[in-house]
């Protein structure tokens, strides 16, 4: 526990700031999490981590021990597509995380797939077994995991010389006029926009996207989309940087809601095949994620809507 009296120079200065300078020794996220936890008083009461203070403050703070640094079994159901002794095929939910991070440390799909088969590959580290790639939160579909180190490293392998190919399901907004086309921009974090990822800039990361017409909608077009690279928000970032950015994406300059259809709650994007090598014979598998009900739905009820 740590008790200390504000002085003059810091008054005008934010509480989670002031608390970093006096306890350098925590990251000021571990400090914020403090402060909502209410684990930091001040005169006696809890604050907001942006609260100014105005010197002369009496600030108790009582450290709290982080979060385990190890993923923890939980009852959650799963779908499996495909599974053998080296690989498991996942069919994810928007919705679903994929492992802890940013504020969240359960409800997992890691800590799905620890309840439902004991142990996986550690080759991502203890808050990520079995984890060779990833899904957006809001993003559904197949999602390969690794059972061992072995066939870990085998699948990272053909993913890193792009043998494993990957095809998504994109609604996204306005009439794709080609009917088939490629994106080859490179991707970095937005610089001013931290959450995001952008096209923009020349020193990015980069990555090669392919898409194919499949249906014309009321103001939206289908596609079926294959990357070549696995960019952070890649499909999302690079139609968007077309003029057509992926329903429900409001991140990426979607709109939040459609006249006449209920608000998405997702993105209207999803893995929907997978195909790669088993890693312990060689063979190819292709792995197939049918497209949700509720995109479905949302589809149909797009092409029902009355246009103006």
């Amino acid at each position: 526990m740590a008790d200390f009296t504000a002085d003059r120079a810091e008054a005008g200065r934010r509480l989670d700031h002031v608390l970093h300078g006096r306890l350098p020794q925590y990251s000021r996220s571990r400090i914020q999490q403090w402060i909502r936890d209410g684990n930091v008083l001040v005169n006696g009461a809890p604050l907001r981590a942006s609260s100014l203070l105005r010197g002369g403050e009496s600030i108790r703070v009582e450290p709290a021990e982080p979060p385990p640094l190890r993923a923890a079994p939980e009852e959650i159901p799963l779908t499996i597509l495909y599974e053998d002794d080296d690989v498991v095929a996942v069919d994810k939910p928007a919705g679903m995380v994929v492992h802890a991070g940013a504020g969240v440390h359960s409800g997992t799909l890691v800590n799905a797939l620890l309840h439902r088969f004991g142990t996986l590959s550690a080759v991502g580290g203890e808050m990520r077994p079995g984890i060779v790639h990833r899904l957006d939160r809001y993003t559904s579909g197949v999602i390969l995991v690794a059972k061992n180190d072995a066939a870990h490293r085998k699948l990272a392998a053909q993913f890193s010389s792009r043998r494993v190919e990957k095809v998504y399901l994109a609604l996204v907004h306005g009439t794709v006029k080609q009917e088939n086309g490629s994106i080859d921009k490179p991707i970095s974090r937005d610089p001013v926009h931290r959450t995001r990822m952008t096209a923009r800039l020349r020193d990015g990361r980069p990555a090669h996207t392919e898409y194919r017409v499949t249906a014309r909608l009321p103001g939206f077009t289908f596609l079926e989309v294959k990357i070549g690279t696995g960019r952070t928000h890649q499909i999302r970032v690079h139609l968007a940087s077309i003029g057509h950015p992926v329903a429900g994406d409001t991140l990426y300059g979607a709109p939040a809601q459609v006249p006449g259809r209920d608000s998405l709650g997702r993105y209207f994007l999803h893995a929907h095949r997978i195909s790669f090598f088993r890693p312990g014979d060689g063979e190819p598998v292709t792995v197939i994620s049918q497209l949700p009900q509720e995109l479905e739905d949302w589809m149909a009820g797009v092409v029902c809507a009355p246009q103006k």
